[in-house]
């Protein structure tokens, strides 16, 4: 009787100290996954250039760019640029998407204000960054001030749209019971309804910036005399293909980066959601 009792007991214990084991393997099977086909890309690239197959002006070779970037790194302009690039897209982000936030909370709980701004906001989303970069730059000239503002532009409406339909997708017994403890209108939005919203408000936020990073190399490309964007466009006039790839590789790195720290953001705000996380199996 006491082995029949105490083998459910060891079976549980060991399925439960499989489970850590089991998960590692499948976080490095999907690591392994993530770096094959950029992995094996590159090496084709450099046998191909090696080999002479490729021209070297418009496609030099993956080692010529790791060259280039040691050199630039060395000397430190890249980093400068990259860090003139980081503080507009930061200053954009934060100007544009919190006005996102609020205008997305505003909508969201007034009808009023839905049938009056948002008709006008939804055709101002549709307006291509490089429309109306000209206008910025005659309105506010070369400065920071047209770039940021640029970039405002473009983190404003993800924010905006996701947080309105998060606003709108909130259960409504949580506005009744809301009433019920005589809330007032600050703690509904702050302990019920934001909350309760922040999955598609975060996914708002992961958009906003990327598109940040998309329309700074709008902005610095258009007229710059800084930034990683400037210095793709600058290498372009000189045909210095290794450094436009350097360039691309360096905003393809940072918005990568960015990402995950708001990923990694979105799990520890979300760890109460329980959803379907897949199961690895495909």
């Amino acid at each position: 009787m006491e082995n029949a009792a105490a083998t459910p007991l060891v079976q549980e214990k060991t399925g439960t100290s499989k489970r850590p084991k089991r998960r590692r393997s499948i976080q490095v099977t999907n690591v392994a996954l993530g770096i094959l086909l950029p992995v094996a890309t590159v090496v084709i690239w450099e046998i191909a250039a090696g080999m002479g197959k490729l021209n070297p002006i418009l496609l030099p070779a993956p080692s010529k760019i790791v060259e280039e970037f040691v050199s630039l790194t060395s000397s430190g302009e890249l980093i400068r640029h990259l860090g003139i690039s980081a503080w507009r897209a930061l200053l954009g982000f934060l100007l544009g998407g919190g006005l996102g936030l609020a205008a997305g909370i505003w909508v969201g709980f007034s009808y009023k204000t839905e049938r009056l701004l948002d008709p006008l906001l939804q055709m101002l989303r549709t307006l291509p960054h490089l429309a109306i970069a000209p206008l910025f730059i005659l309105w506010f000239g070369f400065g920071e001030t047209s770039k940021v503002l640029l970039i405002a532009k473009g983190t404003f409406f993800p924010l905006y749209v996701n947080t309105f339909l998060g606003i709108r997708s909130v259960d409504g017994k949580l506005f009744e019971v809301g009433r019920v403890l005589q809330f007032s209108k600050w703690h509904m939005i702050s302990k019920l309804v934001v909350p309760a919203a922040m999955p598609n408000i975060l996914l708002g936020v992961r958009l906003s910036v990327g598109v940040a990073w998309l329309v700074l190399v709008v902005a610095e490309m258009m007229g710059s005399s800084s930034g990683v964007g400037f210095l793709i466009n600058d290498a372009r006039s000189f045909s210095l293909t290794s450094v436009v790839f350097v360039g691309i590789i360096v905003f393809a790195v940072v918005g990568k980066l960015t990402d995950s720290l708001v990923k990694l953001l979105e799990r520890r705000l979300l760890r109460w959601q329980d959803s379907y996380k897949g199961d690895g199996k495909l």
